[in-house]
Protein backbone atom coordinates (compact mmCIF):
# COMPACT_ATOMS: atom_id res chain seq x y z
CA UNK A 1 0.00 0.00 0.00
CA UNK A 2 2.71 2.50 -0.96
CA UNK A 3 1.83 6.17 -1.03
CA UNK A 4 3.41 6.57 -4.45
CA UNK A 5 1.08 4.01 -6.01
CA UNK A 6 -2.44 5.46 -5.76
CA UNK A 7 -3.73 3.04 -8.42
CA UNK A 8 -3.13 -0.10 -6.32
CA UNK A 9 -6.40 -1.93 -5.64
CA UNK A 10 -7.35 -5.18 -3.93
CA UNK A 11 -9.10 -6.58 -7.00
CA UNK A 12 -11.80 -8.43 -5.04
CA UNK A 13 -15.55 -8.14 -5.72
CA UNK A 14 -16.25 -6.48 -2.35
CA UNK A 15 -15.56 -2.93 -1.24
CA UNK A 16 -13.16 -1.93 1.52
CA UNK A 17 -14.31 1.15 3.44
CA UNK A 18 -11.97 2.55 6.10
CA UNK A 19 -12.65 5.02 8.91
CA UNK A 20 -9.67 6.84 10.44
CA UNK A 21 -9.19 9.72 12.84
CA UNK A 22 -8.06 10.79 16.28
CA UNK A 23 -9.55 9.29 19.42
CA UNK A 24 -12.72 11.26 20.03
CA UNK A 25 -13.19 12.19 16.38
CA UNK A 26 -16.44 10.22 16.18
CA UNK A 27 -15.15 7.77 13.56
CA UNK A 28 -16.32 4.67 15.45
CA UNK A 29 -19.83 6.08 15.79
CA UNK A 30 -19.88 6.97 12.10
CA UNK A 31 -18.58 3.54 11.06
CA UNK A 32 -21.30 1.74 12.99
CA UNK A 33 -24.02 4.08 11.78
CA UNK A 34 -22.95 3.54 8.20
CA UNK A 35 -22.84 -0.23 8.66
CA UNK A 36 -26.39 -0.29 10.03
CA UNK A 37 -27.65 1.99 7.26
CA UNK A 38 -26.02 -0.13 4.56
CA UNK A 39 -27.61 -3.24 6.03
CA UNK A 40 -31.00 -1.53 6.04
CA UNK A 41 -30.49 -0.85 2.33
CA UNK A 42 -30.01 -4.58 1.75
CA UNK A 43 -26.23 -4.65 1.31
CA UNK A 44 -24.06 -7.45 2.63
CA UNK A 45 -21.97 -5.78 5.34
CA UNK A 46 -19.08 -6.92 7.50
CA UNK A 47 -17.85 -4.69 10.35
CA UNK A 48 -14.42 -5.00 11.95
CA UNK A 49 -12.38 -2.85 14.31
CA UNK A 50 -8.77 -2.21 15.31
CA UNK A 51 -6.98 -4.40 17.84
CA UNK A 52 -9.67 -7.07 17.74
CA UNK A 53 -7.65 -10.21 17.04
CA UNK A 54 -7.57 -12.70 19.91
CA UNK A 55 -4.13 -13.89 18.80
CA UNK A 56 -2.10 -11.21 20.59
CA UNK A 57 -4.73 -9.29 22.57
CA UNK A 58 -3.59 -10.76 25.87
CA UNK A 59 0.07 -10.02 25.16
CA UNK A 60 -0.69 -6.40 24.27
CA UNK A 61 -2.79 -5.93 27.41
CA UNK A 62 -0.09 -7.38 29.65
CA UNK A 63 2.63 -5.39 27.92
CA UNK A 64 0.71 -2.16 28.38
CA UNK A 65 -0.13 -2.93 32.00
CA UNK A 66 3.50 -3.61 32.91
CA UNK A 67 4.94 -0.81 30.76
CA UNK A 68 7.06 -3.22 28.72
CA UNK A 69 6.23 -1.96 25.23
CA UNK A 70 8.91 -0.04 23.37
CA UNK A 71 7.83 1.77 20.17
CA UNK A 72 9.25 -1.11 18.10
CA UNK A 73 7.58 -3.93 20.08
CA UNK A 74 4.36 -1.90 20.14
CA UNK A 75 4.54 -1.66 16.36
CA UNK A 76 5.30 -5.34 15.78
CA UNK A 77 2.57 -6.58 18.12
CA UNK A 78 -0.07 -4.42 16.47
CA UNK A 79 1.18 -5.53 13.04
CA UNK A 80 0.69 -9.15 14.15
CA UNK A 81 -2.78 -8.31 15.41
CA UNK A 82 -3.67 -6.61 12.13
CA UNK A 83 -2.27 -9.43 9.98
CA UNK A 84 -4.45 -11.97 11.83
CA UNK A 85 -7.46 -9.65 11.66
CA UNK A 86 -6.91 -9.08 7.94
CA UNK A 87 -6.55 -12.78 7.16
CA UNK A 88 -9.52 -13.92 9.26
CA UNK A 89 -11.93 -10.98 9.24
CA UNK A 90 -11.28 -8.67 6.31
CA UNK A 91 -10.14 -10.80 3.38
CA UNK A 92 -12.85 -13.54 3.40
CA UNK A 93 -15.86 -11.16 3.20
CA UNK A 94 -13.99 -8.95 0.73
CA UNK A 95 -13.54 -11.96 -1.52
CA UNK A 96 -17.19 -12.87 -1.02
CA UNK A 97 -18.39 -9.50 -2.29
CA UNK A 98 -19.28 -7.79 1.00
CA UNK A 99 -18.98 -4.15 1.96
CA UNK A 100 -16.25 -4.35 4.61
CA UNK A 101 -16.43 -1.43 7.05
CA UNK A 102 -13.18 -1.02 9.00
CA UNK A 103 -12.97 1.05 12.16
CA UNK A 104 -9.23 1.78 11.67
CA UNK A 105 -6.94 0.10 9.18
CA UNK A 106 -3.17 0.00 8.60
CA UNK A 107 -3.11 3.81 8.52
CA UNK A 108 -3.62 3.83 12.28
CA UNK A 109 -0.30 2.03 12.61
CA UNK A 110 1.40 4.39 10.15
CA UNK A 111 0.28 7.36 12.24
CA UNK A 112 0.87 6.01 15.73
CA UNK A 113 4.19 4.34 14.99
CA UNK A 114 5.56 7.42 13.26
CA UNK A 115 4.43 9.56 16.21
CA UNK A 116 6.38 7.23 18.50
CA UNK A 117 9.53 7.58 16.44
CA UNK A 118 9.46 4.51 14.19
CA UNK A 119 10.71 4.85 10.62
CA UNK A 120 7.60 5.37 8.43
CA UNK A 121 9.16 3.45 5.52
CA UNK A 122 9.88 0.48 7.79
CA UNK A 123 6.30 0.48 9.07
CA UNK A 124 4.93 0.62 5.52
CA UNK A 125 7.02 -2.41 4.64
CA UNK A 126 5.54 -4.43 7.51
CA UNK A 127 2.03 -3.72 6.22
CA UNK A 128 2.88 -4.24 2.53
CA UNK A 129 0.37 -7.12 2.38
CA UNK A 130 -2.55 -4.79 3.13
CA UNK A 131 -4.26 -3.60 -0.09
CA UNK A 132 -5.40 -0.06 -0.70
CA UNK A 133 -9.00 0.50 0.43
CA UNK A 134 -11.70 1.69 -1.95
CA UNK A 135 -12.31 4.69 0.29
CA UNK A 136 -10.60 6.08 3.40
CA UNK A 137 -12.60 8.56 5.45
CA UNK A 138 -10.48 10.76 7.69
CA UNK A 139 -12.58 12.42 10.38
CA UNK A 140 -10.61 15.57 11.02
CA UNK A 141 -11.14 17.42 14.28
CA UNK A 142 -8.89 19.71 16.37
CA UNK A 143 -7.12 18.07 19.29
CA UNK A 144 -8.76 20.52 21.72
CA UNK A 145 -12.18 19.30 20.58
CA UNK A 146 -11.28 15.64 21.09
CA UNK A 147 -10.02 16.48 24.59
CA UNK A 148 -13.27 18.27 25.45
CA UNK A 149 -15.26 15.30 24.18
CA UNK A 150 -13.14 12.91 26.24
CA UNK A 151 -13.56 14.93 29.41
CA UNK A 152 -17.28 15.38 28.80
CA UNK A 153 -17.74 11.63 28.35
CA UNK A 154 -15.99 11.03 31.68
CA UNK A 155 -13.98 8.25 30.07
CA UNK A 156 -10.51 7.95 31.52
CA UNK A 157 -7.72 8.95 29.14
CA UNK A 158 -5.48 5.91 28.92
CA UNK A 159 -1.73 5.97 29.48
CA UNK A 160 -0.86 5.13 25.86
CA UNK A 161 -3.68 7.20 24.39
CA UNK A 162 -2.05 10.19 26.09
CA UNK A 163 1.43 9.16 24.91
CA UNK A 164 2.65 9.08 28.50
CA UNK A 165 5.17 6.39 27.54
CA UNK A 166 7.04 9.02 25.51
CA UNK A 167 7.69 11.37 28.41
CA UNK A 168 6.08 14.34 26.69
CA UNK A 169 4.68 15.72 29.95
CA UNK A 170 4.00 14.68 33.52
CA UNK A 171 0.41 15.87 33.14
CA UNK A 172 -1.99 13.51 31.39
CA UNK A 173 -4.00 16.21 29.61
CA UNK A 174 -0.90 18.06 28.41
CA UNK A 175 0.73 14.84 27.24
CA UNK A 176 -2.53 13.92 25.47
CA UNK A 177 -2.60 17.23 23.61
CA UNK A 178 1.03 16.91 22.53
CA UNK A 179 0.78 13.30 21.46
CA UNK A 180 -2.55 13.69 19.68
CA UNK A 181 -1.06 16.74 17.96
CA UNK A 182 1.65 14.48 16.56
CA UNK A 183 -0.98 12.03 15.37
CA UNK A 184 -2.94 14.78 13.68
CA UNK A 185 0.12 16.00 11.78
CA UNK A 186 0.73 12.45 10.53
CA UNK A 187 -2.91 12.03 9.54
CA UNK A 188 -2.85 15.33 7.64
CA UNK A 189 0.27 14.20 5.80
CA UNK A 190 -1.27 10.86 4.88
CA UNK A 191 -4.50 12.53 3.83
CA UNK A 192 -2.54 14.29 1.10
CA UNK A 193 -0.25 11.42 0.04
CA UNK A 194 -2.86 8.64 0.19
CA UNK A 195 -5.80 10.70 -1.00
CA UNK A 196 -8.14 10.35 1.98
CA UNK A 197 -11.66 11.72 1.91
CA UNK A 198 -11.40 14.39 4.61
CA UNK A 199 -14.56 15.00 6.63
CA UNK A 200 -15.06 17.90 9.02
CA UNK A 201 -15.92 15.98 12.19
CA UNK A 202 -16.71 19.04 14.32
CA UNK A 203 -20.29 19.04 13.02
CA UNK A 204 -23.29 17.09 14.26
CA UNK A 205 -23.39 13.30 13.97
CA UNK A 206 -26.24 13.57 11.46
CA UNK A 207 -24.43 16.07 9.23
CA UNK A 208 -21.26 13.98 9.17
CA UNK A 209 -23.14 10.76 8.43
CA UNK A 210 -25.00 12.46 5.59
CA UNK A 211 -21.71 13.52 4.02
CA UNK A 212 -20.24 10.04 4.35
CA UNK A 213 -23.22 8.51 2.56
CA UNK A 214 -22.99 11.14 -0.18
CA UNK A 215 -19.33 10.35 -0.80
CA UNK A 216 -20.10 6.63 -0.96
CA UNK A 217 -22.89 6.94 -3.51
CA UNK A 218 -20.61 6.49 -6.58
CA UNK A 219 -19.09 3.30 -5.10
CA UNK A 220 -22.51 1.80 -4.48
CA UNK A 221 -23.84 2.28 -8.00
CA UNK A 222 -24.72 -1.14 -9.42
CA UNK A 223 -23.18 -2.83 -6.38
CA UNK A 224 -25.25 -5.95 -5.55
CA UNK A 225 -27.36 -6.32 -2.42
CA UNK A 226 -28.24 -9.60 -0.76
CA UNK A 227 -27.43 -11.62 2.33
CA UNK A 228 -26.62 -9.52 5.38
CA UNK A 229 -23.81 -10.10 7.80
CA UNK A 230 -22.23 -7.98 10.52
CA UNK A 231 -19.46 -9.03 12.90
CA UNK A 232 -18.57 -7.16 16.06
CA UNK A 233 -14.88 -7.98 16.04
Amino acid sequence: MPAEDPSAHHGFPGRLLVFEGLDGSGKSTQARLLGKWLQAQGYRVFFTEWNSSELVAGVIRRGKKKGLLTPTTFSLLHATDFADRFDRQILPPLRAGYLVVCDRYAYTAFVRDAARGCDPAWVRTIYAFAPRPDRVFYFRVPVAVTLRRKLASRLKISYYEAGMDLGLSDTVTESYERFQGRLMREYDRLARSDKFTVVDATRSVEAVQSEVRRHLAPLLERFPTGERLIHDG
